[in-house]
């Protein structure tokens, strides 16, 4: 007479068909792979764009942000952010940072520094139309397109529809 309850026996029984079927090195290799794997997981590629509250800042600033002169903007081409309801780093209220971006290297007049400038598309709505700025200083041809602002940006977004471009800036740039 057998006293153990079904739970029991319904394990007992699957646990000798997976050890009749499976071999240690099988089990072995299943578990090497899983943690290859989970090892390999922080490499895959992240969009890395911060798409919260922009930190303080301790660059000493100058300048009107919704005029084209304004320093950030020596690479820029599109309409300015300052001038559609956004910031140099925020984009308007509904619209989408895009986290693929163009970059550039403005001099700071206050310091006289370089610092490298990211030129973020804001998308999701139509373009905003105020403060059309086109500068391109230091850009490039179209076969280098990281360092080319003629393109539309609005990629890794959920719409491809252009409406203004951020100045955020990254950090100083090397001599």
């Amino acid at each position: 007479m057998n006293d153990s309850s079904p739970f029991d026996q319904l394990t007992e029984k699957m646990s000798r068909s997976f050890a009749r079927t499976t071999s240690r090195r099988s089990w072995l290799g299943v578990l090497g792979a899983g943690l290859v794997g989970a090892v390999s997981l922080p490499l895959l590629p992240v969009a890395r764009a911060d798409h919260h509250q922009p930190k303080k800042s301790n660059i000493p600033d100058v300048g009107d942000d919704e005029t084209c002169e304004y320093w950030r903007y020596c690479a820029i081409d599109g309409f300015l952010c300052t001038c559609c309801g956004g910031t140099t780093s925020m984009c308007p209220p509904g619209t989408e940072m895009s986290p693929i971006t163009w970059i550039g290297t403005c001099n700071n007049p206050v310091d006289g520094k370089n610092y490298v400038i990211s030129y973020n598309d804001c998308c999701g709505k139509s373009g905003c139309g105020n403060c059309m700025c086109n500068r391109n200083e230091g850009d490039k041809p179209m076969y280098n397109p990281p360092k080319s602002n003629d393109l539309n940006w609005c990629l890794g977004t959920e719409s491809s529809i252009y409406n203004c471009s951020t100045a955020i800036v990254v950090g100083i740039a090397l001599e």
